[in-house]
């Protein structure tokens, strides 16, 4: 039998997730009888709220039948009337359904790029950035940010000096995850001038667009144009709090992206269907969960950003939005610092699970001090995740 690899490219050099590759040894640490408080996983704790649930299922008799490709009709109709309720005009035929806003992103990649092309998005960046381009045969071209800047979004000059003949997107994550920053409407403007000055295309993850702590969510589609150039993707998942329901979308007023992506999503068949009935219980009953939970979560970042402030040698930007933060720890290597928590370390049986930060980077050497952290736990669980978080940086034989 030959020796050689039967795996492709792709299969070869797939990163694995900074978010869950340690899960191995958090299995272990709680096999031991450790605690875990878990902040490396965006999971809201919140519970689904019940007109979500009461609608995701079905009465005994009746049949988990396909939903059209596109996405159920009821469920389409109740996302415009939910975007335009938000002063996001846009018509049916410029939405289609997926699974989860993950594949969302894989179907507009795999529809704007050849193999070898090429998209711009600010490091750090959501990882799955870069193994969704792979997927796509497209590479992904990052732009530097600072943590000491608040990680705030390159000038237009450095988006141009990065476009290149086979750039195809810039891809921006606003509120963004992983860092917290909530980009201007300036600063998005001179992007959308950009985008079409160069004839890219903008794909603009809105996932955490309600999640913002000084000011009004904004949306690309507000910015007077955008609608030329503008992809966005979007899901439920944090905002219902419904990750499990894997429901996602895509919604472009360019409509041969939305034909192109429509005979991908044929091919895959349908989205899922309770998911969907579960989505169009809580738009057409929302009542104050979004808001509520909103306020939730701004407590929360106004207690880690508390907490953290009492460490020394850590380094926080106010979180603006999502509920992510980088944060630069006195550590010699994040990598190792992360596993030697789970590995390692424990105060009266406990410990906490970051995400480190090098897998948020694509410049070699980005990122090696640095961890995301998700502030996805309640006030009491929160403050004694980040005590912990204290303890072991006093304990560890890495400390810089």
């Amino acid at each position: 039998m030959s020796t050689s690899s039967i795996l492709s490219y792709r299969g070869k050099n797939a990163p694995a997730s900074p978010i869950r590759k340690l899960e191995p040894l958090a299995r272990a640490a709680a096999e031991r009888g450790t605690k875990i408080y878990h902040l490396n996983i965006g999971q809201p704790d919140i519970p689904t709220p019940a007109s979500f649930l009461q609608k995701a299922r079905l009465e005994p008799g009746n049949v988990l039948s396909y939903s059209p490709s596109v996405g159920l009709y009821p469920y389409r109709k109740a996302l415009v009337d939910y975007y335009t309720g938000i002063g996001m005009p846009v018509a049916e035929r410029d939405i289609l359904v997926t699974t989860g806003g993950s594949e969302a992103l894989l179907f507009v990649l795999m529809a704007l790029c050849d193999p070898g092309d090429e998209v711009i998005t600010p490091e750090p960046y959501y990882p799955n950035y870069g193994t969704f381009s792979m997927m796509a045969g497209a590479t992904l071209r990052t732009l530097p940010t600072r943590i000491e800047d608040g990680f705030r979004l390159p000038p237009p000059a450095d988006f141009a000096a990065a476009i290149t003949p086979r750039t195809r997107a810039i891809l921006l994550c606003n509120p963004s995850n992983p860092t917290g920053t909530l980009y201007s409407r300036d600063a998005l403007t001179a992007v959308v001038a950009l985008a079409k000055q160069h004839g890219l295309m903008l794909i603009c993850d809105e996932v955490y667009r309600d999640f913002v702590y000084a000011g009004t969510p904004l949306s690309i589609l507000s910015i007077p144009g955008a609608a030329d150039v503008a992809i966005i993707i979007d899901s439920l998942s944090k905002r219902f709090s419904a990750c499990g329901a894997r429901l996602g979308c895509i919604i472009s007023q360019r409509h041969e992206l939305i034909d192109a992506v429509t005979r991908f999503a044929m091919a895959r068949l349908s989205p899922p269907t309770l998911g969907q009935l579960g989505g169009l219980g809580a738009l057409e009953d929302p009542g104050p969960f979004v808001s509520s939970m909103i306020a939730e979560f701004r407590r929360r970042r106004d207690v880690l950003m508390e907490e953290l402030a009492k460490l020394p040698g850590v380094l926080a930007p106010e979180a603006q939005g999502a509920f992510y933060l980088m944060t630069r720890l006195p550590v010699d290597s994040s990598e190792r610092f992360c596993a030697w928590l789970l590995n390692d370390f424990s105060h009266q049986g406990e410990t906490v699970m970051l995400a480190p930060g090098p897998g948020f980077y694509q410049t070699p050497g980005s990122g090696q001090d640095e961890v995301r952290i998700a502030y996805v736990l309640g006030e009491a669980p929160l403050r004694r995740a980040v005590q912990l978080l204290g303890h072991a940086l006093q304990a560890y034989p890495g400390r810089k």
